[in-house]
């Protein structure tokens, strides 16, 4: 993080060694933007059940802490990028009380509401923001494999789903997997001229 304030700084970065014709994808830790940080704040998640109400505003003024920094940082990234003219994709969960999609002032450019349609292990909905290029919008005909793992629920389910089936060795690291399919429709769809091979 301290490379994203010193770019954003003008100081000497990770960034200066990415050139104009490099793409940048990003995966931002989602864990204080998602929407289960609202039930948090509102000191309504299980984990809160026992709190008093002192415990709960404790915790609170430290996680909005929390949240301005991660939000900083995202924000610093955008600028360096917009700075430096340099192509971005970053990648969220999306819903509709996202941290990002309630209170930033950059659009998402993709709102995918359903990954296991391009061939991902779970429904995740997810949102995609492109700086300095576009998605191109590919239309893909083949046909998809269904890798989806059947669980009602499945991310907040996983223990009664078969998350090895993702390659992860634990729930939280499933949580993040992306199928080999998704990944490969994804950047023929959205990041490269007319949907070719990769």
């Amino acid at each position: 993080m301290q490379r994203l304030r010193g770019g954003y700084k003008g100081e000497p970065s990770i960034f200066d060694k990415i050139t104009k014709d490099d793409l940048i994808l990003a995966f931002f830790p989602c864990i204080r933007f998602e929407n289960q940080i609202m039930l948090f704040f509102r000191g309504q998640a299980a984990q809160q059940k026992e709190w008093t109400l002192e415990q709960k505003m404790t915790y609170d003024m430290d996680l909005l802490d929390e949240v301005n920094t991660m939000y900083k940082y995202v924000n610093y990234m955008f600028i360096v990028c917009m700075r430096k003219d340099l192509k971005l994709i970053m990648e969220n969960p999306f819903s509709e009380e996202h941290f990002l999609r309630r209170y930033w002032c950059y659009l998402p450019s993709i709102i995918d509401r359903d990954r296991r349609e391009n061939g991902d292990y779970y429904k995740k909905p997810t949102q995609y923001w492109f700086l300095n290029c576009e998605p191109k919008n590919n239309l893909l005909w083949e046909a998809l494999p269904y890798n989806a793992i059947d669980c009602k629920d499945a991310i907040r389910l996983m223990n009664k789903c078969d998350y090895e089936k993702t390659g992860a060795k634990t729930k939280k690291e499933a949580r993040s997997m992306i199928h080999p399919d998704y990944a490969n429709r994804f950047i023929r769809q959205y990041l490269i001229e007319d949907g070719g091979t990769i």
